[in-house]
Parts: C-alpha cells; structure tokens; sequence
C-alpha cells in the first residue's frame, strides 16, 4: 500500500531541482503545510515565498516573478485556486505568457467531509478552456515524479492537480513509461477502452482486470495529459474498440469525457459513455466512500463498462433489425 501522496512528490522534485537552479521558487496561500511544501520552505527560505489566503495575489505574484526570469510554483488548494483566481489565471499567465506552474492541491472530493465549497470538480474546465493553459492530472507518485522532471526545466504554464491523500500505485518505479503530453497506454482491449485521468487511474485498471476476469477485453488509457488531449491516442484505441468509457473524478460537463467525446464523434464515431461524479452537491464523506456511492471505484467502474456494452450491443441490434 503506497503512503506517499503525490504533492510529497512536487516537493521532492521542487527540493531536488532547486539545489542546482536558484530561479526556482515556490510560493503558496498559507498552505506549505497541506500542500506538503514545508520541507522546501526550511531547506530554501529564500526561495519561497508565503502570500497568505490570497489566490488572485498569489497567481498575479507568481506572474510578476516569471517575467523577472524565476520558475515559480503556486501550490494553493484546486478549488480556491481555479475559481478565485481564475481572472488571474487566464490575463496574468496564460495571456500575458507566463512561465507558472499553478499546483491544484486536495482537488476533486479529496476535502470530502468539508462539501461542495472545497469540492474542486469543475476545474478542468474552467482552466482548459484558456488559450495557453495545460493542465495535468499524474496518476500516481512514480508518473508525478516524471512529470515535474519536465515541468521544472521547461517555460510554458501549467496547472497540476493532485489529490490530498496518497493515490494507489499505476507504475513502479522501474516501469513506468512516460512522454510529455502523450497518454500512456495501461492496456489493450477490444470490446471497449476506458480512458482515465488522475486518481481514478488506479480503479480503472482494477476494473480491466475485473472485467478480464469476467470474458470482456477492455483497454485502459491514462490521460494525465487533459490539455493538450492525446487525440491520435483517442482515435487509435476508439478505433479498436466497440465502445469507449471515460472514467473522471470531475462534473459531467467540460472535463475528459466532453473532450473525448469530441475527438470520437468526429474521427471515429463510437458509443461514447462518461463516468464522472454528478451534477450535483456530492455527498459528505471519505473519498473512497464517495467513490464508492458514484460508481467509481473498481467494481462501480467495471459495471459501468459491462451495462454499457450491453446497452450498445442491443442497440446495434435493434439498428439492424
């Protein structure tokens, strides 16, 4: 069982980077403590900078400092961060092109308990909708660790969201294969592909072992890389493949399942399904209850994916007549 959460990680590779780039820096909203970040304050108190509870600050500070030529990294909780800030995001880093790394801290339900108010599930959306922004959901600590090796040496902006608590393990350390902005195909199947992101990476290959299990090949694309989407890897596996199921711990609307029913429906038509939380205020609790309540734990996602073929099945039938 790994205990180590992905925001660990960032501060790993910010501290490992940090010891041999003094333009990195690292600023927050009174948050190193949950953002796990304290550990780069103590070794490089010169490199950080605390602006307090102040988002829009933060990402317009964060800004100012790129354009005096640092690498800065604003780690502020995903649903403050993408909502307060957002004005922030799209004129201060994205328009005026500026090399921010804006770190989305306990996004989706990790902060559970607290409700919608801390909830940060309309955050894709929101930040992939502007010209410029890329955004990125590792799966687990390995393919984290991967990806902040990039982020930390190139110029573009980004935002990174992560979860509070430790994600399940996808890769190992020695096996885990990665290449930016390109998906990272799990597995191969041919009754139908899910396409995951984030944390519910873990659960979705759960579920193709579920359903391997049960007579049904189902293919497994992680999609850390949400913005710039891996379309050729959507084609290529909608192509072999009779349905597609997008798994996401997001709203129904603007997230991975908008964008690879998008690529589907225009290359490839296939029966597209999206597996995400409601459109609604999801309920108190733990994140592995609350995924559990939606459906989207191994056994809620294997489900899905056997009623949705079923569905699709009868349907092609009745189209034949």
């Amino acid at each position: 069982m790994n205990n180590i959460s992905n925001r660990q990680v960032i501060c790993e590779s910010l501290c490992e980077r940090a010891q041999s780039d003094p333009d990195i820096f690292v600023l927050c909203s009174d948050s190193r403590g949950s953002a796990s970040l304290a550990p780069f304050a103590e070794q490089f108190p010169e490199q950080f900078v605390e602006i307090g509870i102040a988002e829009q600050n933060l990402v317009s500070v964060a800004a100012g400092m790129a354009r005096c030529g640092k690498r800065p990294f604003a780690a502020s909780p995903a649903s403050f961060l993408s909502t307060r800030s957002i004005e922030q995001i799209k004129v201060d880093v994205a328009y005026s092109h500026t090399n921010v790394k804006l770190i989305g801290i306990s996004g989706g339900i990790s902060y559970g308990a607290l409700g919608m108010t801390h909830h940060s599930l309309q955050d894709i959306a929101a930040v992939s909708s502007i010209p410029g922004m890329r955004v990125y959901l590792p799966s687990d600590r390995h393919q984290t660790r991967k990806l902040m090796g990039y982020l930390t040496k190139d110029e573009e902006p980004a935002y990174i969201r992560v979860a509070r608590g430790a994600s399940e393990d996808v890769y190992t350390a020695e096996d885990c294969p990665f290449e930016m902005d390109k998906a990272t195909v799990i597995a191969q199947g041919t009754d139908i592909v899910i396409i995951a992101c984030g944390e519910m990476a873990a659960p979705s290959l759960g579920a193709v072992n579920l359903l391997k299990s049960r007579g049904i090949s189902a293919g497994l694309l992680d999609m850390y890389c949400v913005k710039p989407i891996d379309k050729e890897a959507v084609i290529r596996a909608a192509e072999g493949a009779k349905a597609v199921l997008t798994v996401e711990e997001h709203s129904p609307f603007g997230g991975l399942g908008s964008m690879v029913s998008q690529i589907v429906g225009e290359y490839c038509p296939r029966k597209v399904r999206n597996l995400s939380l409601p459109d609604s205020p999801v309920i108190s609790g733990n994140p592995q209850e609350v995924f559990h309540y939606y459906g989207l734990d191994a056994a809620g996602i294997a489900a899905s994916a056997e009623s949705f073929l079923r569905s699709a099945a009868d349907q092609t039938c009745r189209e034949r007549g």
